[in-house]
């Protein structure tokens, strides 16, 4: 494929393990980077998405043709700063025009080492994921032969066996909120802001803690529940997650979102795969089972919940009606529950926010 459209300096190559390469023009960051090529299909929401944790070793490419027209600021980060290792995009706009913006997407990724790379067909890439599935991939502006860039994406790591939960959890704890009536004792896996915003909002004191915090550091900070965020990397990575939460259900009502679904039904016994090309986006259809109604959905997740190895004292709640993965868990008797998605969704959509007020209800009937 053609590079696009600009000077020689700003030539970039996104290469496939199986030996796709895709040439365009660099913006952002110079470099190399590599990490599981994804596609995501919101329309908005660049700037929450490349700084959403849970896509630590993955880069990202945005399905709706022109990216940036909007700018960033900095009330709309789910973290620090960016946490792609990439971004692919078709367009990027020149002109940056919201009353917002305080920078542009370029000088962004730049000023946080990300590289991106557009002018290339997206849609040939998004449909050849679909078919072969999420790819390894190297993104690079530096001089690389073709073949010596599918060979070190061929090297990557992937994300099979990976615990890259320990590379963005917090350092030690802290209060998010100081105030409320309810104490939640959030387990940053990769933790979004706008999930504390909403816990707070709902009168919760929050006090967030690193994801290596053993099940004693957590009970020993009196909390009324628990959270367990959402994250990067192969679920099966942190056992010691896994260990904690084992120990602490039935002792705390527990709330899990993303990851956090899947670190409960691996506590509980069960059992995660990876799947073919993950969802990512803002559009997926979600069915309750208990009242039949869908709920529009905010996702980004690479692996699922096998059902089958669920044990017989959780059961399904929520199924995606795209692929009948599990969108949702619950114990049958004790106040644990968990979803796939995302509730806290920003920009939106909204439909699930109304699952926070149930963990707070949960909250108090075990004060009762």
């Amino acid at each position: 494929m053609s590079p696009a459209a600009g000077s020689a300096d700003r030539q970039a190559m996104l290469a496939l393990e199986d030996g796709r390469v895709f040439h365009g023009a660099r913006f952002g960051a110079e470099g190399t980077c590599d990490g599981e090529v994804v596609f995501n299909t919101s329309m908005t929401g660049y700037q929450e998405i490349i700084t959403d944790p849970s896509y630590k070793g993955q880069i990202v490419c945005m399905t709706y043709p022109l990216i940036g027209n909007y700018g960033v600021n900095e009330e709309d980060p789910e973290s620090a700063g960016p946490q792609a290792e990439g971004l692919v995009i078709k367009e990027l706009s020149p002109i940056v025009s919201n009353w917002r913006a305080t920078g542009d997407l370029s000088a962004y990724l730049q000023a946080a080492g990300v590289i991106g790379i557009e002018g290339i067909d997206t849609r040939a890439l998004t449909r050849h994921i679909r078919r072969a599935g999420a790819l390894k991939a190297v993104l690079t502006t530096e001089e690389m032969s073709e073949a010596d860039a599918v060979a070190l994406a061929d090297r990557s790591p992937g994300l099979i066996g990976r615990d890259l939960v320990a590379t963005v959890t917090c350092a030690e704890p802290y209060v998010y909120s100081a105030e409320g009536a309810w104490h939640v004792v959030a387990v940053d896996c990769g933790i979004k802001t706008n999930i504390l915003r909403l816990l707070a909002a709902r009168g919760c004191r929050v006090t967030v803690v690193p994801a290596s915090t053993p099940a004693a550091g957590i009970l020993a900070l009196s909390p009324d529940g628990l959270f367990l965020s959402n994250g990067p990397g192969d679920p099966d990575g942190p056992v010691y997650l896994i260990e904690a939460v084992r120990a602490l259900i039935g002792a705390l009502p527990v709330f899990g979102i993303c990851l956090g679904q899947q670190i409960t039904a691996l506590a509980a016994g069960g059992e995660c795969y990876k799947l073919k090309f993950g969802h990512h986006g803002g559009n997926h259809p979600v069915k309750d089972l208990a009242t039949g109604s869908v709920a529009i959905t905010s996702q980004n997740h690479g692996f699922a919940v096998r059902l089958d190895s669920l044990p017989a004292d959780y059961r399904l709640t929520q199924v995606n009606l795209n692929d009948d993965t599990v969108e949702g868990i619950e114990h049958r008797d004790l106040p644990v529950y968990a979803i796939q998605y995302h509730p806290e969704a920003a920009p939106g959509p909204h439909d699930a926010r109304p699952l926070f007020d149930r963990f707070i209800a949960d909250m108090a009937a075990a004060r009762r």
